[in-house]
C-alpha cells in the first residue's frame, strides 16, 4: 500500500497542476465508483461542491494525492475483503410448515393419552364437538360464521346452549396453543378434531391451515347448531343452510359414533353405542338394526335401546330413519363401513372448511400415533 502511495506520488509531481488537479478527480471517482460506498462518494462531492477552488500549491497537491491513495487504499481493501459490505439478512415472519404442524398434531395426540380421566374415556370425542360446533355456524348466504374466526372464544357463543361443556375441550387444548403460540385457534380447534378422529381409529382428514382468529363482535348469533330435539326438516334447514346435501347430512351425523351425552350440558344421557372412544360405524347399524322406545325419565325426550336399556338415540337421530331420503344414506352406511369412512372423511374437510379464506390449495395428511 505505501509503494503505491510513493508511486503515485512522483508520477503527480511531474505533472502539471492543472493535469494534477484533473486526475485526482479522475482517480477519485473511479475508485469510489467501483470500490466504496455510495455514501462516503456523495460527502466527497459535497466536499468539493462546498469549498473554494484548491489552491496551486504543493499543500493541496499533498492533500490531493494523500485523498487519492486514501481511495485507492479503500478500493483495494473493499475489494480485498468483499465481507465488509455484505449485511445480514432480516428473517422474515414465520411460517409454518407441514412439520410444524404436525407437531402439533403429535402433541395432541401425546395429551390424548396422558389426559385420560374424561369421563368419556377420551378427550377425543369432545376434541370432535368442539371442531364441529365452531364450524357448523357458517351461513352460506351471508358468509359469516364458520371455523375461521374461532369466536367461541368469546360470549355471548361460548355460553349458547349448543356449546354447553365445550369449554373442556378449549381448557384440554390451552397448553398446545401456549406450547405453539403462533398456531391460531380456529387452526388449533379443527386440527384437534381431525387428530381425535384418526387417533380413535377413524378415517384420515386431510387437513389445511388459514383461519385468522377474530374479535368478539364477530360472534354468530344463536340457533345456528343442529337441535336435538328437532325433526328431519330442522336437520335440513341447520345443513342446507351451510350447503349440505342429504347424503351429507346423514354422513356428519355419524358423529355420534363418538362420546355420549351429559345430563350438566345438553341435559340428555347416555352413549350412542357400546364403544365411544373408538371411531366405526356402530352408529348406523344400531339405528338400523336395533328397536328403540322412547326412555322414561325426567329428562328431555330421549330413545333408549329396547335390548340393554343403556344406549340413547336424540330426537333427530331416529329422524334419520324416519325419513325416506335419509333412511337409504343410514342402511348403506350400516352396510359398508367403508363407504362411510370415505364419506364422512369428505363432508368433515367440507365443514371444517366453510368459510375460509385459504391462501393454498395444499391440505396436509398427518401420520397418526403409533
Amino acid at each position: 500500500m505505501a509503494a503505491t502511495a510513493r508511486t503515485l506520488t512522483r508520477a503527480f509531481t511531474r505533472s502539471s497542476p492543472a493535469a494534477t488537479s484533473s486526475s485526482i478527480r479522475s482517480t477519485a471517482r473511479n475508485s469510489a465508483r467501483f470500490s466504496l460506498p455510495a455514501q462516503t462518494f456523495r460527502a466527497s462531492r459535497r466536499g468539493y461542491a462546498s469549498g473554494a477552488e484548491p489552491a496551486k500549491s504543493n499543500t493541496g497537491l499533498y492533500w490531493g494525492l494523500g485523498a487519492a491513495a486514501l481511495a485507492g487504499g479503500a478500493g483495494a481493501f473493499f475489494y480485498l475483503n468483499g465481507d465488509a459490505l455484505t449485511t445480514k439478512k432480516v428473517s422474515g415472519p414465520f411460517v409454518p410448515t407441514k412439520a410444524d404442524y404436525q407437531k402439533v398434531y403429535d402433541e395432541i395426540a401425546r395429551l390424548l393419552v396422558e389426559k385420560d380421566d374424561y369421563d368419556d374415556g377420551s378427550y377425543g370425542p369432545v376434541l370432535v364437538r368442539l371442531a364441529w360446533h365452531s364450524s357448523g355456524t357458517y351461513d352460506k348466504e351471508t358468509k359469516t360464521g364458520g371455523s375461521n374466526g374461532a369466536t367461541m372464544r368469546f360470549t355471548p357463543e361460548s355460553g349458547h346452549g349448543a356449546n354447553a361443556g365445550l369449554s373442556h375441550a378449549r381448557d384440554f387444548l390451552a397448553p398446545v396453543k401456549a406450547k405453539f403460540p403462533w398456531i391460531s385457534y380456529g387452526d388449533l380447534w379443527t386440527l384437534a378434531g381431525c387428530c381425535a378422529i384418526q387417533e380413535l381409529q377413524g378415517p384420515v382428514i386431510p387437513w389445511r391451515p388459514g383461519r385468522q382468529d377474530a374479535l368478539a363482535a364477530a360472534c354468530t348469533p344463536d340457533g345456528r347448531l343442529p337441535d336435538a330435539s328437532k325433526t328431519q326438516d330442522h336437520i335440513r334447514a341447520i345443513f342446507g343452510r351451510m350447503g349440505f346435501d342429504d347424503r351429507e347430512m346423514v354422513a356428519l351425523s355419524g358423529a355420534h359414533a363418538l362420546g355420549r351425552a351429559h345430563t350438566d350440558r345438553s341435559g340428555y344421557d347416555g352413549p350412542w353405542d357400546f364403544s365411544p372412544t373408538v371411531f366405526t360405524n356402530d352408529f348406523f347399524k344400531l339405528l338400523v338394526e336395533e328397536k328403540w322406545n322412547w326412555r322414561k325419565w325426567n329428562g328431555p325426550k330421549q330413545y333408549t335401546d329396547n335390548t340393554t336399556k343403556t344406549l340413547m338415540m336424540l330426537p333427530t337421530d331416529i329422524a334419520l330413519i324416519k325419513d325416506k331420503e335419509f333412511k337409504k344414506h343410514v342402511v348403506r352406511y350400516a352396510k359398508d363401513s367403508d363407504a362411510f369412512f370415505q364419506e364422512f372423511s369428505d363432508a368433515f374437510v367440507k365443514l371444517l372448511e366453510l368459510g375460509v379464506p385459504f391462501t393454498t390449495e395444499e391440505r396436509f395428511v398427518f401420520k397418526a400415533s403409533e
